[in-house]
């Protein structure tokens, strides 16, 4: 029910991914998502859920006061097993909320975070935090890089994923208080740290992982998109201007770039930390982009992520 192009584009997504041969089950209000799968119907089962948190409610008081929003039911079904992950493209505030009351969180970490995915040479870089907590302290930053490597691994079969500490330069004492004591503690932890990351190594092969506060990683991600718009948009306006033969020859190259600068590509990000497999797609997701997210939250769970990160988050 959440996303600002619920619920239609969220029932097709699912449907698309139910195509893909994945289980998939709906949670939100019946009298309103019935009559959108009734081409679907006999793989899209509906789990009834009379309450919606809105984008600008308190997150945590909406999730005791409302116990049976969307997604408060989605998040117990989790710590119930009766499904393996939940994705959810409405208020990330309130699937975090959910994630932490409802599913718990995993012995050893102090908070949860949002591991984004984003496209770089090589595999793409693990970018934690990305908007679960814009308020950090130091001693958060080895469990976003420790959490930060498992999806690495889970993922992209990365055996030593590289580890930086995004700041604004690569010597070490560069930086915020923050970042300062950071560096020290992840030269403790037992990631493979190389240290210091510089915002113009972001579209490099520089780094696996890239680890900082959720404020500066929402920044950067946001930062990310717009630019991938504009360098979109850019080609599209180039490809006006060639001969039709042109650009039959550029199309190819172009659609192969769209695909890796698109966030669609991946759906949504692993909020990690949670002892159940919880992903967050983009509010303005499409069904393809919600298909997505639900293939990225099933390969989290086949993959044991959570189990995975339970076994090194100390």
């Amino acid at each position: 029910m959440g996303g600002d192009r619920a619920p239609l584009e969220n029932v097709l997504g699912a449907a698309a991914a139910a195509e893909r041969g994945y289980d998939v089950i709906l949670v939100g209000d019946r009298s309103v998502l019935a009559p959108m799968v009734v081409d679907h119907e006999s793989y899209l089962p509906i789990v009834h859920a009379s309450e919606i948190i809105g984008m600008h409610e308190d997150a945590a008081r909406a999730i005791r006061e409302k116990p049976d929003a969307s997604v408060s039911v989605a998040a117990r079904l989790v710590k119930e097993g009766v499904v393996s992950a939940f994705v959810s493209a409405g208020s990330t505030g309130a699937a975090m909320a959910a994630a932490a009351i409802t599913i718990g969180r995993l012995e050893g970490v102090d908070r949860p975070a949002v591991a984004t995915m984003l496209p770089t040479p090589g595999s793409p870089t693990v970018l934690i935090d990305s908007g679960a907590n814009p308020d950090c302290r130091p001693e958060y930053f080895p469990q976003f890089a420790v959490m930060g490597s498992v999806v690495a691994e889970v993922h992209f079969g990365l055996e030593r994923p590289r580890v930086g500490l995004l700041n604004i330069g690569e010597e070490r004492g560069k930086g915020r208080e923050l970042e300062k004591a950071a560096y020290e503690l992840l030269e403790a932890t037992p990631v493979n740290f190389i240290g210091n990351i510089e915002g113009r190594d972001l579209s490099s092969d520089a780094v696996d992982v890239l680890v900082t506060d959720g404020f500066t990683g929402n920044v950067v991600l946001k930062t990310t998109e717009g630019t991938a718009q504009f360098v979109a948009q850019m080609a599209l306006d180039a490809l006006a201007t060639m001969s039709l033969e042109d650009q039959k020859r550029v199309l190819p190259v172009l659609s192969g770039l769209r695909a890796r600068l698109d966030y669609e590509t991946f759906g949504g990000a692993h909020l990690v930390g949670s002892k159940g497999v919880v992903v967050i797609a983009h509010g303005a997701s499409s069904s393809v982009a919600i298909a997505n997210a639900i293939a990225l939250a099933a390969d989290g769970a086949d993959r044991n992520l959570v189990n995975r990160l339970a076994d090194r988050v100390t």
